[in-house]
């Protein structure tokens, strides 16, 4: 048997293609940024076949440097950002509009028309979610009603939509010639579409939403054979066999399988998951809920999640916008260059406050500047606002739950800063633990194909890879933590409010 599974991870700053070992360690990675295309403020776009053709390339790169081939592959596994809409012609394979990211906030129009008839949690009993201009619903309403002849398209079934694993998946498996138009149960549970007891699309709410379910992707489990790769590509005949969403994905690379266990990844936005098993929980607190993985004809397990728009853009807005540095690792070089945040508090509310406030009237802020604050300050409390804003979830979850959890594993790109890390174990005044291996939303996605495929043999065989790397014990005393934390909650109120009939 092939001695690899090879995971394509398509997120919302760049495509990876990661290689892993059977005990989950990484062999060769590949990995492309692809342009943030943002037209106007709270716009932002991707352009799908751009990120179409990284995928292609980063699956090169990975395999090259592996000096391995697709046969060394025994399967692949698909993660991806979650929300982002693509629509496409199935007769072409050419997006009708560029992808809408789950960060966009051009639709809030929409949400407001939807909520007009049952408010914002008109649909929250069926799909678990609020109407908010993050999930994928609202952004194939606004192609639909503003891509000129869209909407004709779509109505003869020549328009179909996917979130990003589907556009990969579709692209993989023959495109126009026969590509496989399918999605999971995790990224179907995020498009406001999907019924959380049935797995099935409502027709009642596509309807109000004015999308055909000819335009819908199939929903499968989260880990089975759902095709193959096409002749053309360097992947041919690998079977396609894991499919999770992002969080859900890294979810699962944490071995966090069993009713109570949770994973925060940090990344372009921060995602806290609670795993609730098979029972259906629905937040008291501001969180959502969605299905966390379903392997074959297994049952289906649930989560309860706080979501974050704003955590590593954060410190790409520090480089790209402001230009405080040029790379992200500086961010830690100039926090550490000062003893506190000297009083600045940032809130980056740049889609509006996520978990657990939603409030799409809210912007960006920065408070508390006087004339000693520096560039190291502001640097310092980008970092620490990514720990405030998971503070917030956290004691949501544990509201939710009914009892506090006592450790958080942890894992995504910023887990590397030992400052950011320390920081978060004294606000959350609890253990911060990495594992090893980092990368778990590639590896979540691999264990789901490898599953699929008989690779492993069970989530025994999971669990078992699992190591811990770092820990972080809670230094800050109690007073501190409860000072900042006033204030940090004090800034977000400065953030409310914002946005009204002639602001945008």
């Amino acid at each position: 048997m092939a001695d690899y599974i090879l995971a394509i991870d398509q997120g919302t700053t760049s495509s990876r293609a990661i290689i892993f070992d059977k005990k989950g360690s990484i062999i060769a990675t590949g990995q492309k940024e692809h342009e943030q295309i943002l037209p106007k403020a709270g716009w932002v776009e991707h352009d799908a076949a751009e990120i179409w053709r990284n995928v292609q390339e980063v699956i090169g790169l990975a395999l090259s440097r592996a000096d391995l081939t697709r046969h060394d592959i025994a399967a692949v596994g698909i993660t991806n950002q979650r929300e982002t809409a693509v629509v496409w012609d199935k007769k072409t394979g050419k997006p009708a509009y560029n992808a809408i990211v789950w960060q966009d906030t051009r639709t809030q129009d929409i949400v407001d028309r939807l909520a007009a008839d049952g408010g914002v949690e008109r649909f929250k009993p069926v799909v678990g979610l609020p109407l908010a201009t993050y999930f994928s619903g609202t952004k194939i309403a606004w192609i639909l009603e503003n891509v000129d002849g869209a909407r004709e398209k779509a109505e003869a079934g020549d328009l179909i939509f996917g979130t990003t694993d589907s556009w990969v998946l579709w692209n993989l498996t023959g495109g126009a010639d026969g590509g496989v138009h399918v999605t999971d149960v995790t990224n179907a549970s995020r498009t406001m579409f999907m019924d959380l007891e049935t797995l099935e699309w409502r027709d009642d709410i596509l309807e109000a939403f004015g999308v055909p379910r000819s335009m819908m992707p199939e929903i499968r489990s989260s880990s089975e054979v759902y095709g193959a790769a096409e002749d053309s590509s360097l992947l041919r005949e690998t079977p396609i066999a894991g499919i999770l969403g992002d969080q859900q994905a890294a979810t699962f690379g944490q071995a966090a399988f069993q009713t109570g266990e949770s994973k925060n990844t940090y990344g372009t936005g921060c995602f806290l998951i609670f795993n609730t098993g098979e029972e259906i929980v629905h937040s008291k607190n501001g969180l959502l809920t969605t299905v966390g993985y379903k392997l074959g004809d297994g049952p289906t397990h649930y989560a309860l999640e706080g979501s974050i728009a704003v955590t590593g853009s954060l410190i790409q807005w520090l480089r790209d916008q402001l230009g405080i540095i040029s790379s992200a690792p500086e961010v830690e070089e100039l926090a550490d260059k000062v003893d506190d945040n000297g009083g600045v508090y940032i809130v980056p509310a740049f889609s509006g406050l996520f978990a657990p406030y939603w409030r799409p009237d809210a912007r960006g802020a920065i408070v508390g500047l006087t004339r000693y604050a520096n560039k190291n300050h502001i640097a310092r409390a980008a970092l620490e606002a990514v720990a405030f804003q998971t503070r917030d979830v956290l004691d949501a979850v544990n509201a939710d739950a009914g009892v506090d959890l006592t450790e958080l594993k942890v894992d995504g790109g910023m887990v590397a800063n030992d400052a950011l890390m320390q920081f978060q174990a004294d606000v959350l005044g609890v253990p911060v633990v990495r594992p090893v291996v980092a990368e778990t939303t590639a590896l979540g996605a691999a264990y789901a194909a490898g599953l699929a495929v008989g690779f492993w043999n069970g989530l025994d065989d999971l669990s078992a890879n699992w190591q811990e790397d770092k820990r972080w014990e809670p230094s800050m005393e109690a007073g501190e933590r409860d000072r900042q934390l006033r204030l940090w909650r004090k800034a977000v109120t400065k953030s409310m409010d914002w946005v009204d009939e002639d602001v945008k």
